[in-house]
């Protein structure tokens, strides 16, 4: 019996070994297959990445800036630059055919602020399909130019003091800006800078605050004898010198009269240091 006990003990630990044998061997071939299977995924990732990558909606189309119709493009915001002219600064450059993500937008963005009413641009990128949007962002006009009172603005100064020529006119209804009327002779307008616009601007908003009513129009053809037109009459400034808005006061006290005189009245005069109505004889 004392042999047999032995024996049977051998064999136990001869069974737990071989378990212990074959455990080990599944885990090997369960983790190779885990390996197989990650190796599997991530291959089938990369392929999958790159099968993406080359799809051609990640690239602008190559006739992206051929016309203001294309699905690949959108022009907002602009309301003095035609989307024609925009459309042509863009095509001072190739179109880009990397993936949209990657697209560098610098060169774009300065051939479009190249064109004078624009300030600035942001252009957007969207992704799948591929697409820009160009964000515009114009000078805003506060002064029109023109010769004479029968013929139409020909030229418009931006709150910045730029002057904007004639290829941008007429501008939209929705921009209230201040008429002046002007020959060039004697202070040519096309130099003027952005205090000389602005002081424009600020006589007429005095103006309009003074007495209620709008201007119609700033008369500069002669610098030294300025008249301003608003609806009631004409009001003689003489020079545009710092003084003039401080005549402006006078206005409120000085238009009931106007209205109440049964005479047709010329202008109202604040060249003097005392009021002066003048009639339409």
């Amino acid at each position: 019996m004392a042999d047999e006990k032995p024996k049977y003990n051998q064999n136990r630990r001869l069974k737990q070994a071989q378990m212990q044998r074959q455990i080990r061997q599944s885990q090997k071939r369960l983790n190779r297959l885990r390996v197989f299977y990650k190796l599997f995924l991530i291959l089938g990732l990369i392929l999958s990445i790159i099968f993406i990558l080359k799809m051609p909606q990640w690239r602008l189309k190559p006739d992206a800036f051929d016309s203001v119709n294309s699905s690949a493009l959108e022009i907002i915001n602009n309301n003095i630059v035609p989307e024609q002219k925009i459309l042509s600064a863009l095509r001072r450059n190739q179109v880009p055919q990397d993936l949209i993500f990657l697209v560098k937008t610098e060169d774009l963005k300065k051939s479009i602020t190249q064109l004078e009413p624009i300030q600035n641009v942001y252009i957007r990128r969207f992704w799948f399909p591929a697409r820009l949007q160009i964000i515009v962002i114009e000078r805003t006009p506060i002064v029109t130019i023109s010769p004479n009172l029968e013929a139409p603005p020909i030229a418009f100064f931006s709150a910045d003091g730029k002057l904007i020529g004639r290829e941008y006119m007429p501008l939209d209804d929705d921009y209230k800006t201040v008429l002046v009327i002007t020959y060039g002779s004697g202070d040519d307008y096309r130099n003027w800078d952005a205090i000389k616009v602005k002081n424009f601007k600020k006589l007429a908003d005095l103006i309009e605050a003074e007495t209620g009513e709008t201007v119609e129009y700033i008369d500069y053809r002669n610098p030294k004898d300025v008249y301003v037109k608003i609806q009631t009459t004409n009001i003689r400034l003489g020079s545009m010198n710092p003084s003039v808005f401080d005549k402006i006061g006078r206005l409120p006290s000085l238009l009931p009269q106007v209205k109440m005189i049964n005479k047709k009245v010329k202008y109202i005069d604040l060249r003097w240091d005392s009021n002066y109505i003048k009639l339409d004889e």
